[in-house]
């Protein structure tokens, strides 16, 4: 557990959606299957909290996100919380918006990579949640689509506009986001909206496959990549190179690169600690 923490406490039990640690790997697991795990108030809100601690706990090297049933998450909840922001003035609608803008910052900033196993529909707000993960590992029954202006509103929501881009380019971001329209798991693999798509019954296998890479392998040099990749989105190259050089210089006096070292030495894998 981080030494920083001072007063604030860690957080036992959430409420609203599942959550197990295993030997480095946390695991969010939605749990509406009967609404396709549609979100509310405070699925969002324990989602921004928990991402928040990881850093601090000092147990989880990486996050799984997934949901219960038949889908990974189908957005708001139409009844809890679409029908009672029509009851909101415009301050509370924008303590929404930018709570639930919070969730994915908190997503892309975390220093713990992310994976998003989809095992089925992926619409709306939840369409975004997969987005801002690190991976995104598709059941072939799997779907995206991002029904913002279904629903009248912008297609930009959440940082979608800002993300989505950057991932599939303009062009297919615009048709996205205008659009609405489904995509089947094989499109979204041919744009690099998937990192991979698998058979429904080996999505499991293929995550805890991959969680486990990431948990074990050099945790440090890991984070630290998502971490430059986030912030070098927007800078120049000037500044990511002189970025990078710094962080390399610093992760070269790191257990982790000494112990590569020793162990490339001795003929032997390396035991990574992530330190």
């Amino acid at each position: 557990m981080s030494p920083f923490r001072a007063s604030a406490p860690i957080t036992g039990s959430w409420r609203h959606f599942e959550f197990t640690v295993d030997d480095g790997v946390g695991t969010v697991t939605f749990t509406r299957p009967e609404k396709l795990n549609a979100l509310t108030f405070d699925v969002y809100a324990d989602l921004r909290d928990l991402i928040a601690e990881l850093p601090h706990r000092g147990d989880v090297r990486v996050l799984v996100i997934s949901g219960q049933g038949r889908g990974f998450c189908s957005g708001g909840d139409v009844e809890e919380i679409i029908g009672e922001l029509r009851r909101m003035e415009t301050a509370r609608l924008l303590e929404f918006t930018r709570m639930t803008g919070a969730v994915v910052k908190a997503l892309r900033e975390t220093p713990i990579p992310v994976i998003a196993a989809v095992n089925g529909v992926a619409a709306g707000a939840g369409s975004v949640l997969a987005l801002a993960s690190d991976f995104r590992l598709l059941a072939e029954s799997a779907k995206f689509a991002f029904l913002f202006t279904k629903v009248g509103l912008a297609g930009a929501d959440m940082g979608s506009a800002y993300l989505l881009p950057r991932l599939v380019g303009l062009g297919r971001a615009t048709e996205l986001l205008m659009l609405g329209e489904q995509v089947p798991a094989a499109r979204a693999e041919a744009i690099g909206l998937a990192t991979r798509v698998v058979p429904d019954a080996e999505l499991g296998a293929e995550t805890t496959a991959l969680a486990r890479r990431l948990a074990d392998g050099p945790a440090l040099a890991y984070s630290t990549t998502k971490v430059l990749l986030t912030r070098e989105l927007d800078s120049d190259l000037g500044g990511a190179i002189e970025l990078e050089a710094i962080t390399q210089a610093l992760l070269m006096t790191a257990r982790d690169h000494r112990e590569f070292y020793a162990a490339w030495s001795a003929g032997r894998r390396p035991q990574w600690t992530g330190r």
